[in-house]
């Protein structure tokens, strides 16, 4: 079956060894093979759209970024259905947003749902409050996770269980 669907996002294996478990459990996307990672834009455009054209401008767009260092030490929520962890800085990944969406102003972060776009990496979402407290709590012992950011990464697949994600193109940082 063809992928209905596209994502970019930079991938953080520093964060994998930390967060692995509990997004397993938490973390949808991590049923789909995608790893830990922050979002820059989903959905992006459908995969069927993405041709040569949409490579060259996401590689023009990745290289207007450099790469950078970046921390995860906070923990954060949306409401009491999404726990996260915090990049700082952020502003590189909001900047990674910004030349995406200023390329492909059809593509709009989270279909333009929130007014101001929280990059952050998911931990766990919609499960018992208690649960995600938990896996947080067991996660902030290991808090700060340092990282650098090289890359940005287009996926594709169905979402959906048992459904894989594969990356289409990786794209380098300027």
């Amino acid at each position: 079956m063809d992928p209905t669907h596209s994502a970019l996002i930079v991938a953080v294996a520093e964060a994998e060894p930390v967060v692995a478990a509990h997004r397993d459990r938490l973390d949808l996307a991590a049923s789909w093979g995608v790893p830990a990672h922050i979002t820059v834009c989903y959905p992006f455009l459908p995969p069927a759209a993405i041709d040569e054209h949409v490579l060259a401008g996401l590689r023009q767009a990745a290289s207007g970024v450099p790469a950078f260092f970046c921390t995860l030490a906070d923990i954060g929520w949306f409401g009491e259905r999404v726990v996260w962890l915090g990049p700082d800085p952020a502003h590189p990944f909001q900047a990674l947003t910004a030349a995406v969406t200023a390329r492909f102003p059809a593509a709009r972060p989270y279909d333009g749902l929130y007014d101001e776009v929280v990059p952050h990496l998911t931990i766990g979402h919609d499960h018992p409050p208690a649960d995600l407290k938990a896996a947080a709590g067991a996660i902030a012992e290991h808090l700060p996770i340092h990282a650098r950011v090289t890359s940005m990464r287009l996926a594709v697949g169905i979402p959906g269980p048992g459904t894989p994600w594969s990356t289409l193109e990786e794209f380098a940082l300027g």
